[in-house]
């Protein structure tokens, strides 16, 4: 599977600082050192609806800790996945009367206009659940001949007890876990599990659904956990620098994931950072497909809508808050790329070095959009107040508002 074109990003006078960025797993922040090449997976879409201002956001945060890193004069290896087979995906065709096949290709292709249109940069490796199953069956095997993993009724279960670090991403209770499990995908009440919390590995073909030759696993298909950790392990390797996603990933999936590749490999831990972005809600409740209360990133790209003004109202919120998306929000990011764009289209300014080392200290701070985004503020009111005599300004301010933020001036 092919990802989206990469729009250039400049280079910066001198170099940026070592991302300090906040940690699930630990509840603390950690300081991101990465050797010469930094390692990011970040868990990809169902593609069975268009990409909305939630998906947005959780990507944008993404963007912004590879830009961090390659201000540092790092490469940055990024893996994402599409989960191109899946329940919602199944059910979303069979609902429309469309071929599941087709509606995956449909909504990944307009995911990558989305991307592009946003200037998110791609990932190196871009993989489909469905290519990655031949990766996927003997890692399975393993677990299952291991004793990690058991049969029940033709599908295969991991145990979450062959993990001794089993919970250390989430850190939730048992109570919440359950719940958390049943709401997002998991079956807890399902009779002869050896723990309510055992994730599928491998689902045993169900009539008028997909299936694959699994070998001695049977026909089936994969579950969703162990996906992601084939593409990750295949691609990155044990110990990566950030295994990311929204935050209604912690539990099950980034949990179960980690469990999995822990089981697997004997090594602890499988990233070094667990990073998650908020929700982004609409109307007081959080975008959902399954509760169709969702603002598309094409809708309003078709009604003519600057992408980059639809990136600012992404970075003028923190990545970690859960916050909701109104109108204003919109046309406070609207007005603010306006100002910006004037700012920049003067042949001459107010020295733009201290703005560059503000930028990058507030985005090496947990990624600080808001107090980044103030920083370009000052800098166009004093140019549109006083100006200056640097000719080189205005266009430092673009690239490195270009490079940092990812926001085209």
């Amino acid at each position: 599977m092919h990802a989206w074109p990469a729009s250039e990003v400049p280079a910066l006078p001198g170099k940026g600082r070592d991302l300090r960025i906040h940690d699930t797993a630990t509840g603390g922040r950690v300081t991101l050192a990465p050797g010469p090449v930094a390692r990011i997976y970040v868990c990809g879409i169902t593609p069975y609806d268009a990409t909305h201002m939630g998906h947005a956001a959780t990507y944008n945060a993404f963007d912004l800790v590879q830009r961090v890193w390659l201000d540092t004069k790092r490469q940055v290896h990024y893996v994402q996945n599409v989960t191109d087979v899946d329940d919602p995906l199944l059910e979303r065709a069979i609902r429309d009367g469309i071929d599941w096949v087709g509606l995956a290709e449909r909504e990944t292709a307009l995911f990558r206009e989305d991307m592009t249109a946003l200037r998110m940069l791609p990932p190196q490796h871009y993989i489909g659940a469905v290519e990655a199953i031949p990766g996927i069956i003997p890692l399975v095997e393993r677990l299952r001949d291991s004793g990690a993993a058991y049969e029940l009724d033709g599908d295969i279960y991991f145990s979450v007890e062959a993990d001794p670090h089993f919970g250390q991403v989430s850190n939730y209770d048992t109570e919440l876990m359950r719940h958390l499990s049943a709401e997002r995908g998991g079956d807890p009440d399902r009779p002869g599990k050896k723990n309510p919390l055992d994730p599928m590995l491998w689902m045993a073909a169900r009539e008028g659904e997909p299936s694959w030759d699994g070998g001695s696993l049977g026909a089936g298909r994969p579950g969703w956990h162990i996906e992601c950790v084939a593409i990750a392990l295949d691609h990155l390797g044990m110990g990566f620098d950030v295994q990311g996603g929204g935050s209604d990933l912690i539990f099950p999936h980034h949990e179960m994931g980690a469990s999995h590749a822990q089981a697997l490999t004997g090594e602890f831990p499988m990233a070094k950072a667990y990073v998650h972005a908020g929700m982004v809600a609409l109307h007081g409740e959080k975008m959902s497909k399954s509760k169709g209360n969702l603002v598309f990133v094409s809708r309003l790209r078709r009604d003519g809508v600057d992408p980059a003004a639809i990136r600012l109202a992404l970075l003028s919120h923190r990545y970690r808050d859960d916050w909701e998306w109104t109108d204003q929000v919109l046309e406070t990011a609207v007005e603010r790329l306006g100002r910006w764009r004037a700012a920049v289209s003067r042949p001459d300014g107010p020295s733009a070095d201290a703005l560059v080392e503000e930028l990058r200290e507030a985005l090496s701070d947990d990624l600080d959009t808001p107090t980044a985004l103030a920083a370009v503020d000052r800098w166009a009111v004093l140019q549109t107040a006083e100006g200056g005599t640097d000719e080189s300004a205005p266009g430092l301010v673009s690239r490195a508002v270009d490079a940092l933020l990812g926001v085209a001036l």
